[in-house]
C-alpha cells in the first residue's frame, strides 16, 4: 500500500472513533458515583444538559426557582450523607441557588452547586459576555470548596474533588464552574471514560485519640448533674443504634435540638427536653455531641446557662477548630460521631455509675409539671385557632405517623411546633437550622419526598411559605405525597399591626382572609380550608392517607403570635423615646 494510501486508512480510522463531550463526560462522572437525581432550573447554558441527564437514567427534578433547588439539594446530602448535586443557569441563576449553598455549608450539609457560566478569556477583560459574571470568586468565600473545569479531559478529577470536598471532615457546600464551551468540547470516547474517578472512601472514618476518650469519660464520671445535647450533626452520622446504646447505658438525660429531634424519641424516660431550661442552667457537666454552643444555645453563657465556672464542657465534633469557640472545652473529643460514641461507649466499662436519682428526679418532676400545664393549651378547639390548639392536632398526627417527615419553618409556627411536637424517629424533623433562614420549606418537602419516599408534613407559617410557594406547582407536577398546613394569621408574627402615618398597611400585614388553599387547586392539587383543630386533624388524616399534594389553609387568629417569636430579643431596639 503506498504512503497515500495508508495515510487515507489511518484518517478513515481516527473520523470512525467514537467521541464524546463535555455534556457527557459531567453525566457519566455523576452517574459513576451514585448520582442518581439532580435538582435545577433549566436555562442558558444547562438546558441541554437536563435532557441529556434524563436520557441517561438520572432523575432531573426541575424547579420554578434556583434557591427551593438548592435548599432541596442540600437537604438530600443531610438525608443520604451523599452530596446533593444542584444545576442552575449562568449569573442570576448562579446568585439564587448561592443563597442555599451558603446555608448548606453553615448547617454542614454535603452539596454541590453546578453552574454554567460565561467564557474565560471574556470575563477577565470584561467585555460584556451573556450573564457575564465571575462566578468562582464570589462563590469561594461562601462554600468549603470551588473549582472551575476549563478542559474536558478534567470533568472527572473535578466532580471527584467536589464530592470528597462536600462529605469529608466536616460536610458543606462545593461550587462547581462550566463554562458553556466546556460542554461542547469534544474527545476520544475511550480516553474520556478513562479520565472518569470513582471515589473511594469519600468520608473515611476520623478516629478520636485514646486520650481524649479517656478524658472525656473521667469528666463524666465525676460530674454530679451531667447532660447530653445532640445536634444534628449526631443525626447526620446514622450512628443511632451507639448513641441510643450510649445513653442508657450511661444513665445520662439528654437534650436533642430541633433537628436532632428523633435521635432517641422525645417521650423516652431520659428525655430532658420539657424541662429544657432546668437542665442548662443546673447541670455541672455538659457534652455536646455534634452540637455547637453558637445562638442557638446562648453560646454557652449568659443567663440560659449557669453562672461561670460552675459547668464544665465535653464536645465531640470532626472539627478541632470548633472547640473553645465560645466557652472553654475541658474534654474536647475530635473525630467523626460513630467512631467517637463507639469509643465512648467501650469505654464507660462494667463498672459505670448511672446519675443520682436526685438529679433525675428533679428533671421528672420538672418534666411533668411542664407538661401538665401545657397539656390543657394543646387541647383546646377554638376558631379561629391559636398557635397551641393547632399544633396540638399535629402532634397527634405525628405521633400516629412517626415515619412520616416533619417540615417546619416559620416564627411562632417554627418555635412553637419544635417545642410541642414529639419526634419518634431520626432525621424525620428537618427546619431552618443554623441560620434560622426562611424559604426552605417547599425545597425540603421536594426533596424529603423524592429521596426517602415517605409522605412529608410541611407546617409553614403564611411568611415563610411566601419565600418558596411557587413550588406547589412543583409538587403537584411531580405529583408528590407532600401535605402543606399554613398557619395564616394575615401577617408576620401577628396580622394586627397598624400603620399610623399612611394609608399603606403595615410592613408585617398581609391581605386579610387569603386562601392559599385556592392556590393548590390551581395547579391540580387539592385545597382545604379550616378553621378548627378537629377540622384540621381530619383535613391532615385524609391527605397522609391519599399521599396527594395537598394544601390546607389553617385559620389563625390574626392576634395570636408574639414579635419574632421566641426570638424577639434579637430585634434592636430605638433609642428614641416616642413623644
Amino acid at each position: 500500500m503506498s504512503a497515500a494510501a495508508q495515510g487515507a486508512t489511518a484518517m478513515v480510522a481516527e473520523t470512525e472513533q467514537e467521541l464524546t463531550d463535555g455534556f457527557h463526560l459531567v453525566i457519566d462522572a455523576l452517574k459513576l458515583n451514585g448520582v442518581k437525581t439532580i435538582y435545577g432550573v433549566p436555562g442558558i447554558p444547562i438546558t441541554d444538559f437536563g435532557r441529556m441527564a434524563q436520557a441517561e437514567g438520572i432523575r432531573v427534578i426541575s424547579f420554578r426557582h434556583e434557591q427551593n433547588a438548592g435548599n432541596a439539594a442540600a437537604i438530600a446530602g443531610y438525608l443520604t450523607k451523599q452530596p446533593g448535586i444542584c444545576l442552575t443557569v449562568s449569573a442570576p441563576g448562579f446568585l439564587n441557588g448561592l443563597t442555599a449553598l451558603a446555608n448548606a455549608t453553615t448547617n454542614c450539609f454535603p452539596m454541590i452547586l453546578i453552574s454554567g457560566s460565561s467564557e474565560r478569556e471574556i470575563v477577565d477583560l470584561q467585555q460584556g459576555d451573556y450573564e457575564e459574571m465571575d462566578q468562582l470568586a464570589i462563590a469561594k468565600p461562601l462554600c468549603k470548596a470551588a473549582f472551575r473545569v476549563l478542559h474536558a479531559a478534567d470533568i472527572g478529577i473535578a466532580v471527584a474533588r467536589a464530592i470528597r470536598a462536600a462529605v469529608s471532615g466536616r460536610p458543606g457546600g462545593v461550587y462547581l464552574d462550566l463554562p458553556a464551551k466546556l460542554f461542547g468540547q469534544v474527545m476520544n470516547a475511550d480516553a474520556g471514560a478513562k479520565s472518569l474517578v470513582k471515589v473511594i472512601d469519600a468520608a473515611p472514618a476520623q478516629i478520636p485519640a485514646p486520650s481524649a476518650i479517656s478524658r472525656a469519660v473521667d469528666v463524666l464520671k465525676n460530674a454530679k448533674r451531667p447532660l447530653i445535647i445532640f445536634g444534628k450533626g449526631a443525626a447526620y452520622a446514622q450512628a443511632d443504634d451507639t448513641i441510643r446504646a450510649f445513653v442508657e447505658k450511661s444513665g445520662i438525660p439528654f437534650l436533642q435540638m430541633s433537628m436532632a429531634k428523633g435521635l432517641l424519641p422525645d417521650t423516652h424516660a431520659l428525655s430532658a427536653g420539657a424541662a429544657r431550661s432546668t437542665v442548662l442552667k443546673e447541670a455541672d457537666v455538659v457534652m455536646l455531641v455534634g452540637a455547637r454552643l453558637n445562638w442557638l444555645l446562648s453560646h454557652g453563657k449568659g443567663k440560659t446557662w449557669g453562672a461561670p465556672g460552675t459547668q464544665k464542657f465535653v464536645q465531640i465534633d470532626i472539627e478541632p477548630k470548633e472547640m473553645d469557640s465560645n466557652v472553654e472545652i475541658v474534654a474536647p473529643v475530635v473525630g467523626d460521631i460513630g467512631s467517637c460514641m463507639s469509643a465512648l461507649l467501650e469505654a464507660l466499662g462494667g463498672k459505670w455509675q448511672v446519675p443520682s436519682p436526685e438529679w433525675t428526679g428533679a428533671i421528672n418532676k420538672k418534666k411533668e409539671e411542664n407538661i401538665a400545664k401545657m397539656a390543657p393549651r394543646l387541647m383546646n378547639n377554638k376558631s379561629p385557632m391559636d398557635f397551641h390548639g393547632a399544633l396540638g392536632a399535629l402532634r397527634t398526627v405525628i405521633k400516629e405517623r412517626p415515619d412520616a417527615i416533619l417540615i417546619n419553618e416559620g416564627a411562632n409556627t417554627l418555635d412553637l411546633a419544635r417545642g410541642v411536637i414529639d419526634m419518634y424517629q431520626p432525621r424525620k424533623r428537618l427546619d431552618v437550622g443554623t441560620w434560622g433562614v426562611m424559604g426552605i420549606g417547599m425545597g425540603f418537602a421536594v426533596a424529603a419526598a423524592i429521596e426517602t419516599g415517605k409522605p412529608v408534613l410541611a407546617i409553614e407559617g403564611d411568611s415563610a411559605f411566601g419565600f418558596s410557594g411557587m413550588e406547589v406547582e412543583t409538587i403537584c407536577r411531580y405529583d408528590l405525597p407532600v401535605c402543606i398546613v399554613i398557619f395564616n394569621n394575615d401577617g408576620i408574627y401577628r396580622g394586627t399591626d397598624v400603620n399610623g402615618a399612611s394609608n399603606d398597611p403595615a410592613t408585617t400585614v398581609f391581605v386579610k382572609g387569603s386562601r392559599y388553599d385556592k392556590m393548590m387547586e390551581a395547579f391540580g392539587g387539592i385545597g382545604v380550608n379550616v378553621t378548627t383543630p378537629d377540622e384540621l386533624k381530619r383535613a391532615v388524616d385524609k391527605a397522609m392517607d391519599s399521599g396527594k399534594p395537598t394544601l390546607i389553609n389553617a385559620v389563625i387568629d390574626p392576634a395570636a403570635g408574639s414579635e419574632s417569636g421566641r426570638i424577639g430579643n434579637l430585634n434592636p431596639q430605638s433609642a428614641l423615646k416616642k413623644k
